[in-house]
């Protein structure tokens, strides 16, 4: 590929990776984070924001030395082998379009109920449709689209807060004070399990990675996206969830509706519902968008080590080829959500979860062979405070997360899920080893 002089800018790619992260897991799944952790959850939110911070920066000193279109998948395969490079691609890969047929199905749900007159299936295949007709377009376009639904999000979260602080001032108003709330509702216990459903939360940040490669000035864009992206995630987390605590009991928070409804409604604000619906379609849009992006790329870099079928390989700056490939994936694994018994749909789907947390844990261990074979990135920009202390925690940090799996209601079938993707890649690569070039 050619170098990108007038690639993805500090704002384009931070935007990007907002849409990536902020989607449905945050506006639904930050419920049960909440309802298992309490107010504590927010040192759960500071931690996960902490983990994150040196995950990313661990990506981004490999990034700033080598921009590679493949990433974390490319520094994977030359520090540690390519047996992992073509497990952790092709595992990674599988669980984003696993993940965003999920999507698919949710998002689908969603706008059934302003159109109850269309059937899920064909909302689901033409969003899914238009998700890649849209990447097809280019970088160019897609980020410029992908910024204005952050923005929407963004702003939805800071009308959110505005309400929030409102109701809790307001003396008219029947909210819990600060010294009311139990802080540690569950215990240790409580705040610990809260910790998978808060990295799920930040998961997608790895996007800004795959966009090195098109990204103007990497050396410097790179570093400058993940602060600003890891400020944003980290007060937005943060503060959303200290507002929402005094409007409502975490024992009346449920996994199937969105927390900021539930407190809303809890306050008379009846148009809470739709409101909240309409931001659910336009984050979940924005996160299949950006996610097809970065599937396109892992496909694309998966091709060029020869590992893929040759005629996904694309010699322009634009993957279509992946990117059809990925959509066919896509709308192969949203038809499986009909056709296949729930309960092998949702032990599929749910391998995302330990698929994720074992590529955070193999950029960091990538980024700890790569410091001790070449140092710092150029020009002695190193990035990553208090190496390798900082790396050695994160890893134990992410070993007891995934530990903690089983442990935790809903996630002990993702740890199995995920471990069998894992394994079937991994024992696929040495049957077809001697194919590979």
């Amino acid at each position: 590929m050619k170098k990108q002089e007038n690639g993805l800018s500090v704002l384009s790619l931070t935007m990007m990776a907002l849409g990536t992260v902020i989607g449905g897991s945050f506006f639904l799944g930050s419920g049960l984070a909440i309802r298992n952790a309490g107010p504590s959850v927010i040192l759960a939110y500071i931690f996960g924001g902490i983990l994150i911070y040196i995950i990313l920066f661990s990506l981004s000193e490999m990034t700033v030395a080598n921009p590679s279109p493949g990433s974390f998948r490319i520094y994977a395969e030359r520090e540690l082998g390519k047996s992992m490079g073509f497990t952790i691609g092709w595992a990674y890969w599988t669980a984003l379009v696993l993940a965003m047929s999920s999507e698919a199905v949710a998002v689908s749900t969603f706008i059934k109920l302003w159109l109850p007159q269309m059937s899920i299936p064909i909302l689901g295949t033409v969003i899914i449709i238009i998700i890649i007709f849209i990447n097809l377009l280019g970088t160019d376009k897609l980020s410029k689209l992908e910024s204005s639904l952050s923005f929407i999000k963004l702003m939805a979260i800071v009308a959110f807060i505005v309400i929030a602080a409102y109701l809790i001032f307001d003396k008219n108003e029947d909210t819990l004070k600060f010294n009311e709330l139990t802080y540690f509702p569950n215990g240790i216990k409580g705040l610990f399990g809260s910790m998978v459903f808060v990295i799920f939360s930040y998961a997608g940040f790895e996007i800004i990675g795959l966009a090195a490669s098109e990204t103007a000035n990497p050396h410097k864009s790179i570093p400058r996206a993940i602060r600003l992206t890891m400020i944003v995630l980290v007060v937005f987390y943060t503060l959303s969830t200290l507002v929402l605590l005094p409007l409502i009991k975490t024992d009346e928070l449920t996994s199937s509706d969105s927390p900021f409804v539930l407190a809303l409604l809890h306050h008379n604000i009846s148009w809470a519902g739709k409101g909240i619906n309409l931001i659910m379609i336009t984050a979940i849009l924005s996160t299949m968008l950006a996610a097809t992006f970065g599937l396109a790329r892992t496909l694309r870099s998966l091709a060029d080590s020869g590992y893929a079928f040759k005629f996904l390989k694309d010699k322009g700056d634009i993957p279509y080829r992946s990117i059809i490939f990925s959509g066919l994936a896509m709308l192969s694994a949203f038809s499986l959500s009909f056709f296949l018994p729930e309960q092998v749909y949702v032990f599929l789907v749910s391998s995302g979860g330990l698929i994720f947390l074992f590529t955070y844990l193999i950029i960091v261990l990538s980024h700890i062979k790569y410091r001790k074979h070449f140092g710092c990135p150029p020009k002695g920009n190193c990035q990553l405070p208090l190496y390798p202390f900082t790396s050695f925690f994160s890893i134990f940090a992410l070993a007891f997360i995934i530990i903690s799996m089983p442990f935790v209601k809903g996630q002990g079938i993702g740890l199995i899920a995920g471990t069998s993707i894992l394994l079937f890649y991994y024992i696929l690569y040495f049957c077809l080893k001697k194919r590979f070039r």
